[in-house]
């Protein structure tokens, strides 16, 4: 047998195809050579000049192996996921600060990153009680200790005899600790006044996100005009939208009024409704409030508006409440959906499906990282709750030590217990504080022309209008970019302010807004004002 009948196949394709370059024909991908040119061999030319892409060899010598997962050949919903709170700007924002600390010459100092409600990163103190409890449950060693106030070795020890092994290392039921749903539903019935709260209807999860993208996963379903479509504030936080592109559900835009302080309007529910029902079949209605990223809070008969309309309308209705304590302009106050579900008697609240959601990260605990959260379900269908079960339970359970500190938010320290006098002045001081900073973000922004700030009535964040000129926006267009992606762009790079452009939440068409949130400490929080108040004076001139 000849040495050529004993190649491999591949052997043999490698050594014709060596045979074939090294002969001096030409690739058919490039260009023929010119009349007085002489001939060249291919083996003088570089692989991308042969037209051919240049490959590594593997040890053996073969060709490498293509790749299963590629852009083309992922999970195309996941392309169309946007979450712009952690966007382009922010990685920026990243690169920066590493350049600061290699001591590259900037024209800032230091990187202010206004782009998200991350309480502590922005320097919010968290509450004393509160950590004391979380280090007793990690480790009990300390329940010997008597520097603990005796009320938080309580909450510890009851948190521990409901652990598997009397250890937060242990799983919990998929449903959350049962000694925390009933303190989370205890609180429920405080909060609204008395109205009965089943603890079978309490889901702990990991942060609000988890609860919202859990109803979500059971409410879509359908092809083509019959797929599901959920109705989304504009602005909204991006979470809804990245949660319905992976879905491939189909999004609702709600219009929020700008010139009447963010409100929502029931007429314009109804145009968004109307419109999607010829190719989609909407089921849902979410409403954050208060709101992000716009700040306003809901009135009463508003709440009252929206649960008749999706009563009449048959829509699921999901209520985003994690800003519920954050509540700052005067006259305003939050009511819950479920209060007033029930105040507005059997009609409504036996009939209205009603999921709403909580977290530890907001209001005065900023306990972002702990990722504790609940959602309550009303009026939902047997079967469908014990499919939800079912889906919770493919995560196992949400972090314990989430739901511990979820326990704590729920259950703090009451009059006549040592921490209580503590924990009332550590609250008070932090949501006083950030009430001055609503107000004060909102006045020094209205004293700039060219920037329009409504009140920051609740939540942590403003949601500034701004002018900006025809000739930036045809630069920002020339770039590929939405001219307020642009104008924050040129921020961060000038100021080292970090904001996030209003493209990422939404906004009616020819509008810019940015979104920063309204956390630093009021001294940097003032700092970072002015420096947005001098860029937009700067760029404005730049630009006009």
């Amino acid at each position: 047998m000849s040495a050529t009948r004993m190649l491999s196949p591949r052997a043999l394709f490698l050594r014709a195809r060596s045979d074939f370059l090294s002969s001096g024909v030409r690739s058919l991908t490039s260009p023929p050579l010119p009349p007085s040119s002489p001939g060249r061999s291919l083996s003088s030319l570089s692989p991308p000049r042969r037209g051919i892409p240049r490959e590594k060899m593997t040890e053996d010598g073969g060709l490498p192996r293509a790749k299963v997962l590629t852009i083309d050949t992922m999970n195309p919903t996941v392309r169309k996921v946007e979450y712009a709170v952690r966007g382009p700007i922010v990685q920026r924002a990243v690169e920066l600060e590493r350049e600061l600390s290699q001591g590259m010459k900037k024209p800032f100092s230091e990187v202010i990153k206004a782009n998200i409600g991350d309480a502590h990163a922005m320097g919010q103190q968290p509450i004393t009680f509160f950590r004391q409890v979380m280090a007793l449950c990690s480790y009990p060693e300390l329940l010997n200790d008597d520097s603990f106030p005796e009320d938080a070795k309580s909450r510890a020890r009851r948190i521990l005899q409901s652990c598997g092994g009397n250890s937060m290392g242990a799983y919990s039921a998929s449903q959350g600790l049962d000694c925390v749903r009933q303190d989370v539903a205890r609180y429920i019935e405080r909060r609204d006044g008395g109205v009965h709260c089943n603890p079978d209807n309490i889901y702990l999860t990991t942060g609000a996100s988890d609860g919202i993208v859990t109803m979500l996963k059971l409410l879509v379903c359908g092809e083509g005009v019959n797929r599901s479509g959920v109705m989304i504030s504009i602005p909204q936080y991006p979470l809804y939208s990245a949660a319905l592109a992976e879905l491939a559900a189909v999004q609702i835009n709600y219009y929020l009024n700008e010139e009447t302080c963010w409100s929502l309007d029931i007429a314009e529910l109804q145009r968004a409704l109307d419109e999607a029902r010829t190719h989609c079949n909407p089921r849902a209605l979410c409403i954050i409030n208060p709101g992000n990223p716009t700040g306003q809070v809901q009135s009463r008969k508003c709440i009252e508006d929206v649960i008749r309309f999706a009563a009449k309308e048959r829509l699921f209705l999901m209520a985003d409440e994690v800003y519920q304590d954050n509540v700052y302009a005067e006259g305003c106050q939050f009511h819950s959906f479920k209060k007033v579900l029930f105040e507005m008697g059997p009609e409504y609240s036996n009939t209205v499906e009603l999921a709403s959601f909580h977290s530890t990260s907001k209001c005065y605990m900023g306990e972002c990282g702990f990722r504790g959260g609940y959602m309550e379900v009303i009026n939902m269908d047997d079967e469908v709750k014990a499919q939800l079960s079912k889906l919770v339970s493919v995560r196992l359970c949400p972090p314990v030590p989430g739901q511990a500190l979820m326990d704590l938010v729920v259950n703090p320290p009451q009059p006549g217990e040592p921490s209580y006098h503590q924990f009332i002045k550590e609250r008070t001081a932090t949501l006083s504080a950030l009430a001055e900073k609503a107000k004060l973000t909102e006045q020094v922004l209205n004293t700039v022309p060219g920037i329009r700030c409504n009140p920051v009535q609740g939540a942590m964040y403003s949601f500034p209008r701004i002018t900006i000129p025809e000739k930036a926006v045809r630069e920002a267009e020339e770039k590929g970019q939405q001219p307020d992606m642009f104008y924050c762009m040129r921020m961060l790079e000038e100021t080292g302010i970090c904001l996030v452009p209003g493209s990422g939440f939404g906004q009616r068409d020819g509008t810019f807004h940015f979104r920063m949130t309204i956390l630093p400490p009021a001294d940097k929080l003032t700092v970072l004002l002015n420096k947005v108040k001098e860029f937009h004076q700067k760029f404005t001139q730049q630009y006009s």
